[in-house]
């Protein structure tokens, strides 16, 4: 369930004056920026974009740019996007970022449906004239390019059917590439690149069934400072539960040193409008701590309170 309160019925030409209003004087009146888009759908967002731009001849987003600045700047303009394009935008700073972040690449590419990964190839296209897929391959190389490509360039069945014989195969296959950094990479590489979700889940299953421990745990104790693995890793803790995954992700945010404000933009940003209830449970349950609380406690300024504004926190 989402996080994100909006209200039913909103104008957005009352919007796109409040903002105006916001923007004059000496800085920007930032709390109404956040009151105003900090609860407002992806839909009513890009309604108040287009009646912003036909009364003051401007695009919103980069006035916004203009007016505000650091953290809250970046989540707000990742905010104003549509999602296929905030993705596309997340998978170039991905890349662009290097080794440290083409795990990124996999989360997306295996958290979204098909049709939502196409739409944000085309996204990719549009934005940097170039293919998501080209990219990839570009700044990756051996067998995490051979993964990374083949994920971003999935389109799989979402069907509910199973193959039980097919998954006690392929489990095997992927012991053998996990165990001591053996087997064969390619047919580990072809199953969780064209294989339907409900499929994998079921090879994953089989193989904790079989093992009495996680493919991910697995993965995770003896390869983490691997690349492929790591994006491997990634891959299937998206595929098996991604409400998890993020979590995870939002824990160990936080409790770095010094918080990673961009996996927790992340995050908050692409969840609010989906699943971030849940996420929020989960949180709540593996670190007896709210994840507002856990925020507010990391956070400052008007991040802060746009973050808090996303959780669904009310003033």
């Amino acid at each position: 369930m989402a996080t994100l309160i909006a209200p039913s019925n909103h104008s957005s030409a009352e919007d796109a004056e409040a903002l105006q209003k916001a923007f004059k004087g000496w800085g920007a009146d930032d709390k109404t920026i956040i009151a105003i888009l900090g609860h407002r759908n992806v839909h009513q967002r890009q309604q108040i974009r287009k009646a912003y731009e036909e009364l003051h001849q401007e695009d919103l987003i980069k006035r916004l740019e203009s007016e505000i600045s650091g953290d809250f700047e970046r989540a707000m303009y990742r905010w104003m996007l549509e999602p296929a394009d905030r993705d596309a935008v997340l998978a170039n700073v991905a890349i662009r970022n290097g080794k440290k972040d083409l795990h990124v690449i996999a989360e997306i590419a295996c958290v979204l449906s098909a049709e939502e990964l196409l739409a944000v190839r085309r996204a990719y296209r549009h934005r940097y004239k170039r293919s998501l897929e080209e990219d990839v391959a570009a700044n990756t190389t051996g067998h995490l390019r051979q993964l990374l490509v083949g994920l971003v360039s999935s389109f799989r069945y979402e069907g509910d059917e199973i193959n039980a014989r097919l998954a006690q195969s392929e489990a095997n296959i992927l012991h053998e590439t996990v165990k001591e950094k053996k087997g064969n990479y390619e047919e580990a590489i072809r199953i969780l690149t064209t294989r339907s979700k409900t499929q994998l889940v079921a090879t994953f299953n089989r193989y904790r069934d079989e093992h009495a421990i996680s493919i991910s745990k697995k993965l995770l104790d003896n390869q983490a400072s691997d690349d492929f693995y790591k994006a491997l890793h990634t891959a299937i803790r998206c595929i098996n539960d991604h409400k998890k995954y993020y979590e995870k992700v939002l824990r160990n945010a936080i409790k770095k040193v010094g918080t990673d404000e961009d996996a927790l933009s992340r995050v908050v940003v692409t969840r609010a409008e989906k699943d971030l209830r849940d996420i929020k449970e989960l949180y709540y349950k593996r670190n007896s701590v709210h994840l507002e609380d856990a925020v507010a406690k990391e956070t400052s300024g008007d991040y802060k309170k746009f973050l808090l504004t996303l959780l669904g926190k009310q003033d």
